[in-house]
């Protein structure tokens, strides 16, 4: 009979960040035994699906061969103490690559051991602001700490202009601190962004010694909305010598993305509970003949996946492993207390019959 895992990372304010991700890891069997789940670890499942336990005194940043480290997992805008916003890493044999940086990212760098200053390269998939808020914070962060090389920062139209903005943000810092500490380097000579154009099919945007990256477009944003903005959501594939990694971004079912995704071993994507779905549609209805037709609901219910949604991508793409991501809830919406992780894994297994695993901030993969 095939395992889930209800993945829960340690709660509450006891000890370090380091401390609780390494209680985290170690717990993950008692908390899906807790939960109602049979523990899976290292019971004859695929090393994909493997978290990977950081020894004491090591830094996540040392790991070897390629792993993810999901930052924050948390779906939408907004700040709690249960979830971050959405931002994970991708280590390739010891260097961060960052995809997404919504609010609490720079904690949890820190947490897992990979910390904030050796970042040199981000992919933001798009830029709304629970995949976005931390960049100021970061690059004023590396600035300050004295980094010397420079950041290089993709993501679709907006991108470049996103970090002169984050760069505006700190102007006054930089400029007392230019004064009253004697510092050269500016800024601009260090955070460069790139604008990514938004394709149909996959295009290869990065690539160093380490690890390819390619992206597509997703469906994120409606056609009604993207004839009258220029502004686009990605998807991304990393491709390294030992393993592929896809991010979805936020996206409703995408044959652009079943394309990128052809055969990856990790299919990393974003999920919304079915019965959130059909109250949104609801409420976008009713909002609708209010005479507001470009409303919020809508906004929810057209552009997210369903759990049947993430299934059928990831069977028609033949992913070996799925990970759920930016989960809706993610704490308590509507009202409503948080489901239970069946809500999403049985949703995906109508139509996907590989291993899932419902994502939570820290997870190393």
């Amino acid at each position: 009979m095939r395992k889930e895992i209800d993945r829960r990372g340690a709660r509450g304010s006891e000890g370090s960040g380091r401390r609780r991700f390494l209680k985290a890891l170690a717990g993950f069997a008692a908390a899906g035994t807790a939960a109602g789940f049979v523990p899976a670890i290292g019971e004859g499942r695929p090393p994909l699906a493997q978290s990977v336990a950081i020894p004491p005194g090591e830094e996540a940043s040392a790991l070897k061969g390629t792993h993810v480290i999901l930052l924050g997992t948390r779906g939408g805008p907004g700040v709690d103490l249960q979830r971050n916003e959405t931002a994970s890493a991708v280590v390739v044999d010891g260097v961060p690559y960052l995809v997404d940086c919504g609010y609490g990212t720079l904690r949890s760098l820190v947490a897992c051991g990979v910390g904030y200053a050796e970042i040199s390269t981000i992919f933001f998939t798009h830029l709304h602001n629970d995949h976005t808020s931390d960049l100021a914070a970061l690059l004023s962060h590396q600035w300050t700490g004295g980094r010397m090389k420079p950041t290089e920062i993709y993501g679709p139209y907006g991108t470049a202009a996103m970090v002169d903005g984050a760069i505006a943000f700190f102007k006054a810092d930089t400029e007392i601190r230019i004064v009253d500490e004697g510092r050269t380097v500016r800024p601009e000579a260090l955070f460069h962004g790139h604008d990514l154009a938004a394709t149909d099919k996959p295009a290869t945007d990065f690539k160093d010694e380490r690890v390819t990256v390619a992206s597509v477009e997703n469906t994120h944003f409606p056609e009604r909305s993207k004839a009258r903005m220029p502004y686009r959501s990605l998807a991304y594939r990393f491709d390294s010598k030992t393993l592929s990694i896809v991010f979805a971004g936020d996206t409703a079912y995408s044959k652009n993305l079943v394309d990128l995704a052809q055969g990856v071993d990790v299919f990393i994507c974003e999920v919304m509970d079915q019965a959130i779905h059909d109250e949104m549609a609801a409420r976008a209805k009713a909002a609708a003949e209010a005479g507001n037709p470009d409303n919020i609901y809508r906004h929810i219910a057209d552009t997210h996946s369903t759990p049947a949604d993430v299934g059928r991508m990831a069977s028609e793409a033949h992913a070996k492993l799925v990970v759920l991501n930016h989960l809706v809830p993610g704490t308590t919406p509507l009202g409503r207390p948080e489901f239970p992780v069946t809500t999403f894994i049985d949703g995906v297994r109508k139509v996907y019959s590989g291993e899932v695993i419902v994502g939570q901030d820290l997870m190393v993969i």
